[in-house]
């Protein structure tokens, strides 16, 4: 890392205009945001449709496991078997105003190249997962990874998606001047 302290991503926009870094990074975050969320809801129907009566299947030795599961709580099942009521101010109404707070962080455009595609990450994800609930109640989960006895839980794409977002915008925070 330079002594100055540079972030992640603040040569690449050197000589570049204001103006054209902001519709990159716009474009980039419509971009990240769309291919995110139509991987998700395509992964989801296919794996309502195919997998829903279907045997857990395992591949490469194990490591993968696909299986459908609805989710009607959050990560990992948590608050599944809560009140209706109290899933739902958290799991829809929790999400929403999180979503709102993560578009302020979108707009902002004093941030790394990492922050600004997880943020769109943990955004699209989040979306994802709140259209499901919306329209649902639930979330569709079908992807387990794990070696042995580690194993991760059941999740999908949106998850993955927010995991991912989480971790850059972490890295990203790491190399800026505080």
């Amino acid at each position: 890392m330079p002594a100055t302290g540079a972030r992640f991503g603040a040569s690449e926009n050197q000589g570049m205009s204001r103006g054209m870094r902001t519709w990159r990074r716009a474009l980039a975050t419509v971009a990240i945001v769309v291919c995110t969320i139509g991987c998700d809801r395509v992964s989801k129907h296919f794996a309502a449709r195919e997998l829903r009566d279907s045997p857990r299947q395992s591949y490469l030795a194990d490591t993968l496991r696909i299986e459908y599961v609805e989710n009607r709580g959050g990560f990992l099942s948590m608050g599944a078997n809560l009140p209706e009521r109290t899933r739902t101010l958290i799991f829809v109404f929790g999400t929403a105003v999180m979503l709102v707070g993560l578009t302020f962080g979108l707009v902002r455009h004093d941030r790394t190249t990492c922050a600004t595609i997880g943020l769109s990450l943990i955004w699209s994800g989040g979306v994802s997962n709140l259209v499901d609930r919306l329209a649902h109640g639930r979330v569709v989960d079908f992807l387990n990874v794990g070696f042995g006895p580690l194993r991760t839980g059941i999740f999908n794409v949106a998850d993955l998606a927010i995991t991912c977002g989480v971790a850059l915008v972490l890295l990203g925070s790491w190399g800026t001047k505080r």
